[in-house]
């Protein structure tokens, strides 16, 4: 008998011997392997199909649960309405969510929902609904640092909801008081100051510490750099004089020059690796 014949009986007998669960495992984990092929050749509808079978045949297994959810969400578009749209949405949360019932710190599926309710949140009609899904966007974001405290991601998401929510308040106050966006401040009205900073300093504030965190995580972060520009350069309208602002227009502008600066040493770092080491002047 040839090889792949004696591997096919023996299978066989082990199935027939009583070893049914183990040989579903193996069917499992055969449509999982197919599931992956299609998902990295973005044949999201087939590996679907793949990925469920594999869930049929052995329901603990959570990467192929996980899988299932990243291949839903991998083909929702956020703002589209039609309703398979809003089914992949729908499905993609359902099965990280049950990912999380067995594993409520898993980190794929904290990161995964926190990501797909920020995508809805962009693809928002309304400012309310926007809101909305930030909020929920921020929960799960908060979830995912509390399971992973040095998970970058998820203070540098926080940070940038922060902004999110700040943001459009802020140009809408500087419209209504014919305030182009690069336009000295700080807000001359204290009646529209003082609303911006009831509703939003501390949500402000407390996107600012977020970054500070990604940061101490990692230090060459420039994309939290460029968020603390942002939110301290947009903070600075709230201050009561010319003096507050400059304080905090002068930290947005090193956080400005950081970013710069550390984005340029990466770039100079990846060409001279793809360049083999070789440097000017060798």
């Amino acid at each position: 008998m040839n090889k792949p014949l004696a591997l096919l009986a023996a299978s066989a007998v082990l199935c027939l011997g009583g070893a049914l669960t183990g040989c579903k495992k193996l069917e499992a984990r055969d449509n999982l392997n197919k599931g992956v092929q299609a998902f990295k050749n973005a044949k999201y509808p087939e590996a679907v199909e793949f990925f469920k079978q594999a869930i049929e045949l052995d329901p603990t297994y959570p990467t192929a649960r996980l899988y299932l959810a990243t291949a839903y969400m991998s083909q929702y578009i956020p703002g589209a309405e039609s309703p398979e749209n809003l089914a992949y949405a729908k499905n993609a949360a359902e099965n990280f969510m049950k990912v999380l019932e067995t594993d409520p710190k898993n980190s794929t599926a904290l990161k995964s929902l926190a990501s797909l309710y920020y995508q809805q949140a962009n693809g928002m009609q309304t400012v309310e609904d926007k809101l909305k899904k930030l909020d929920e966007a921020a929960g799960w974001y908060q979830k995912l640092a509390e399971a992973d405290p040095n998970e970058k991601e998820a203070f540098y998401s926080l940070g940038v909801i922060a902004w999110a929510k700040y943001y459009p308040a802020w140009m809408a106050a500087r419209t209504k008081l014919n305030m182009k966006p690069e336009a000295p401040g700080p807000i001359k009205d204290k009646k529209v100051r003082e609303e911006l900073i009831a509703k939003y300093s501390n949500i402000i504030n407390e996107g600012i510490a977020n970054l500070e965190k990604a940061l101490q995580i990692d230090k060459d972060y420039d994309d939290a750099m460029a968020y603390m520009n942002l939110l301290h350069r947009e903070r600075a309208d709230l201050a009561p004089d010319e003096a507050g602002y400059k304080k905090d227009v002068d930290i947005a502008d090193e956080w400005m020059s950081k970013a710069l600066e550390t984005r340029k040493m990466k770039a100079e770092a990846a060409a001279k690796k793809a360049g083999g080491g070789i440097t000017e002047g060798n």
